[in-house]
Formats: C-alpha cells, structure tokens, sequence
C-alpha cells in the first residue's frame, strides 16, 4: 500500500503539473519556424557568468539548478511579429520550465524524449535591436530541466533580418573586439615614441577584459582583468616568425628580453601569433587614469628595441614593465591604435567601456605631437553580422571604446572621430627613465 500511495502521489504530482502547463505542440520546424538560433552560441546565466559554460555546455545538458536563468539574445532588424518555441527534450521524467520574453510568459511540460518544437506564444518586434527569450525551470522529476537545442521564431521571422551567432561560438560568445585606429599627423617622421592615457569607469571593470592603450604594428601594451581578485599591466611582441606555436619559432626569430621591471614576470604566448610576453600583476582601479608610454627604436643590427611603462599614480613614478628586441626588424614605431576585448567567453554578454585620452607621439629627437583622429574599427565576428554591440566616439578631449553586453546603439565601420586639443604635452624625462637604453 506504502508503494501505491507513493506511486499514485507522483502520478497525481505530474497530472498537476501538466494541468498548469502547456503541453508539447508538435509543429513541422522547417515550415513555422524558418529561424533557429542556438543556445550554445547565444545564451548566458543572467546572474552567475562563471557557471555559464558549465549549465549551458552543448545544448543545456547542464541546467539543474532552479535558480538558474538561462537569457539567449538575437538581435532583430526591423519591426515584426515572432512565433516563439523551443526544440527541446528530456532525458528522462517530466520538466515544467517558464519560457518569457517581453509580454510573453508560458510555462511548459516536458515529457518527451526526443528534440521537438514546443510552441511558447508571440512576441511583438516593435523597434530594431537586441531581444532575448528567458528559460527558467520550474519543477522536475529527474536531474536535469531539459535538454535546449534552439530557440525557435517563426511568423515574420526571416533569417535576413534577424542575426545571432551561427558559427565560430567561441568569438562570437567574446564578443566583438573594437578598435580605434589613430592618425598620425601629416610630416611627422620616426615616431620613437607613443604616450596615451587610459581611464575606465566604475563597473566597465568586468572579467575577462583587455583595455589595450599603446598598440602598435609589432605589440600591445595595456591593462586586464583577469579573475575576481587579479589584475595584470601586459606588454607583448609578436615575433617576425608567423606561428601560433612559441616553440616552432627559430632561435633566430624569438624575442629577446632586454631588461623587465623588478616584479615584472616574462614568457612566451602563442595562439594569436608567438612571441615575448611581459605582465605585471597590478592592482589599478576603476575611475583612475593610467598613462602608458612605449618607445620603438629601430638598433643597428636590423633589430628594434621596444620597452614599455606605466606611470604609477601612486608613487608618482615610471615602471619599467620590459624591452624586448625583434629581430629582423628596423623600424620606428607604426599602426598606433588602441582595442578593447573580451577573452572570456562566459563574460560575453557583459558591458565594458574604455575611455582614451591625451593621446601624443615623439619624434627621434623628443618632439612632441598630439594626436587628435582616429578611425573605428572592428573584428570578424562584428562584419559578419553576428554581434551587433559594438560602439566608439569622441567625447571632448577624448575617445571611447564600447563592446559586449548587448546594448543596442552600435558605430559604422571605418568611422572617423576628432577629439579636441588639448595642447599639454607629456611632461617626461626621456633620460631618467628606468631601464632606458
């Protein structure tokens, strides 16, 4: 009798459920549901990023925890009306999870074993931008809420105005990476040296940023924020030898370390390029300005030294942090530009904003001239219209860079903005520099 009851309990627990929720409704997904946009891509915790590889992981297979929100984006470009399904499935028992977006809000039953639509109701397009659908588990009899392939639209929907990533998840799941591309002013010559101010606000500090300051043709030079209690100044160069793997490069070619600041840590990186790497761990701060100062001087023996510093605003001095040498390589300093990424996917859908200022160049002989143009650019995933939260301009005497997080406004490619002067040059004794050569 004890089994009976408890039997019948789970029986009539279920039948509750089903009651309250909708059932299954088996549709044909080619017919009405012509856009399907995958949650592996797209889809992020809405409270708990670090977890968000874990519980989405291919297709869901990881959401057990009622607290859970799973948010997929799809960024839709014009007014319409959508038809809103999932193509989902449980391994096993009975799910209901509450499907909402907008004015749309649909609790819905799960009982079958194989992936199908389930139809959640209509959602109105009434601007262009970005748009999200909301899963959240409501009650399960077995481990797992369900399994999520897709979120389905149909009705108006079309695949030539509706966007999202389809491919290439991992950078599409970073984000856009945004640059601006600084112009030189005409009949400056051997630009030996590269100074440029840095400042991000409260709350644009997110994980998994890289707010570059001094880029240049055969580095970068900026600040990170690498985890919840790291932060790190980092300073690289890319060897003459095109490898993504350090140890393929010749001995020849490798960079070489001239000197590094006294907690300055030095390696080698490899998957974007190779070459030297140099990071200081460095606790800066939201909502202070950084100034970065890069030198490139081209040696006698078809090399170039390049070395790096941040100004401390606290001890009110210049930090080494290295100078490497390249070799095969006699130049001046060339391609100044500045960048923000992300380089954690699971903080993709995350805001973060960098602002750029003071931005100047010395010739060989220490004449200084400000630079007050540059051009927007920005990365594949951006051009191939996969990620549409990109954003740069010119705010008085500065620029500034914006990606990720799924905001609406969005810059045309190859914009060119204008700051205004400033006409206070950097106050820098070349001389007294550490580790200068």
């Amino acid at each position: 009798m004890k089994k009976t009851f408890i039997l019948s309990s789970i029986l009539l627990f279920q039948l509750m459920l089903s009651a309250q929720a909708s059932k299954p409704a088996i549709t044909n997904v080619s017919k009405d549901y012509r856009v399907a946009v995958p949650v592996q891509g797209n889809s992020w915790l809405t409270d708990n990023a670090p977890r968000t590889s874990a519980v989405i992981n291919r297709h869901l297979s990881g959401w057990s925890n009622k607290k859970d929100i799973i948010r997929t984006y799809f960024y839709v470009q014009k007014a319409c009306r959508l038809n809103v399904a999932i193509e989902a499935s449980v391994i096993s028992g009975t799910s209901v999870i509450e499907v909402s977006s907008g004015k749309l809000s649909k609790k819905l039953s799960l009982s079958n074993t194989s992936a199908m639509p389930i139809a959640a109701g209509k959602l109105d397009i009434n601007a262009p931008g970005y748009y999200y659908v909301d899963l959240k588990g409501v009650s399960k009899t077995a481990r797992n809420f369900a399994v999520v392939t897709n979120i389905l639209l149909g009705g108006d929907a079309d695949k030539n105005f509706i966007r999202f990533v389809d491919q290439d998840f991992y950078f599409g799941r970073r984000g856009p990476s945004v640059h601006l591309n600084y112009l030189r002013p005409e009949g400056v010559k051997d630009v030996e040296w590269y100074y440029n101010e840095l400042e991000v606000n409260e709350g644009d500090d997110v994980i998994g940023s890289y707010f570059m300051a001094n880029g240049f043709n055969e580095g970068y030079f900026g600040m990170q924020v690498n985890s919840a209690s790291e932060r790190r100044i980092l300073f690289s160069v890319w060897s003459p030898f095109k490898t993504d793997d350090p140890k393929a490069i010749p001995a020849d070619e490798k960079i070489k370390l001239i000197a590094k600041g006294e907690h300055t840590l030095v390696g080698e990186f490899g998957n974007e390029g190779s070459g030297g790497q140099s990071y200081l761990i460095y606790d800066w701060k939201p909502g202070v300005r950084y100034k970065f100062l890069l030198q490139g001087k081209p040696q006698t023996d078809n090399t170039t030294t390049y070395t790096a510093w941040l100004y401390d605003p606290q001890s009110a001095k210049w930090v080494l942090i290295a100078s490497f040498n390249r070799p095969k390589t006699s130049t001046y300093l060339r391609g100044f530009h500045s960048f923000v990424e992300n380089f954690i996917p699971d903080y993709g859908a995350k805001t973060r904003k960098c602002n750029y200022y003071n931005q100047w160049v010395a010739d060989k002989d220490g004449n200084w001239t400000e630079v007050t143009e540059a051009m927007f650019t920005y990365d594949a995933t951006a051009q191939a219209n996969r990620r549409f939260d990109y954003a740069g301009g010119a705010a008085g005497d500065g620029f500034f860079l914006k990606m990720g997080g799924f905001f609406n406004e969005n810059t045309s490619f190859r914009t060119n903005f204008q700051r205004t002067k400033t006409d206070k040059s950097p106050d820098i004794k070349f001389a007294e520099l550490p580790g200068i050569h």
